[in-house]
């Protein structure tokens, strides 16, 4: 199988990886639209009890939020030396029932399909060369009747401003070169990857940030930051 994964967008994250959980560093604004992020999917999904999986986890932030809130969470990434840290912090919080492995969503599917009740992969589909396949995986993975969630970035003019050069140049919010623009995926370009996977759109979300008041919120409008809730039929 040829590996799902950019080799330089791997080394960048896990050149960072000692940062994930500083809240005042680079990851800063995870920190921040994680509340958000994990109350949207707690309210559709009810990870209380359930068996989840975090594609994409990097530092494990959003996979030990959805631990503390009762789901059995298992978070994979390819990013070797961010998984460490994730692993790291499990430990030293003390966090319950998360546990953390290094391998692509493609080869998980094979070896585990049908086995989660909730797939979360949040802002990771604008780093692999196919997103697709990654899509693809995850509709493996899930557990007939299973919640699905992504969220990415679009791709038009606005996102273009907002994402890269306001946040990347401008605000600072992000490092600079975090996104490629041409890998942005449109909404219904992951629309579309959604039902040749089988899944069902049930509700989509939009990210939107006050530079003012630095304050995250969700919104109907979906043409920077997005989120998609699919249902894998039952």
């Amino acid at each position: 199988m040829t590996l799902n994964a950019d080799p330089q967008e791997l080394a960048k994250f896990s050149d960072l990886a000692h940062r994930w959980w500083d809240t005042e560093s680079e990851f800063r604004p995870l920190h921040q639209i994680n509340p958000l992020r994990l109350e949207w999917i707690d309210k559709l999904s009810r990870v209380s009890g359930k068996r989840a999986l975090d594609v994409g986890c990097g530092g494990g932030i959003l996979s030990d939020a959805m631990a503390r809130k009762g789901a059995n969470v298992l978070g994979i990434d390819l990013a070797s030396k961010a998984l460490k840290v994730a692993q790291l912090h499990a430990m030293e919080a003390g966090t319950p029932s998360v546990e953390y492995r290094e391998i692509a969503a493609e080869a998980l599917a094979d070896e585990m399909p049908g086995q989660f009740d909730t797939v979360t992969c949040m802002e990771m589909l604008e780093h692999v060369p196919d997103p697709g396949s990654v899509v693809s995986a995850c509709a493996k993975l899930a557990k007939p009747g299973a919640w699905l969630f992504f969220s990415t970035l679009n791709r038009n003019p606005k996102s273009f401003l907002f994402a890269i050069i306001g946040a990347e140049y401008v605000l600072n919010l992000l490092p600079k070169g975090t996104h490629e623009y041409a890998k942005f995926v449109r909404p219904s370009e992951l629309a579309q990857a959604c039902r040749a996977a089988g899944l069902t759109m049930q509700a989509s979300r939009g990210m939107e940030y006050n530079p003012l008041t630095r304050r995250y919120w969700l919104s109907d409008n979906t043409s920077v930051n997005y989120m998609f809730a699919c249902r894998k039929p039952e």
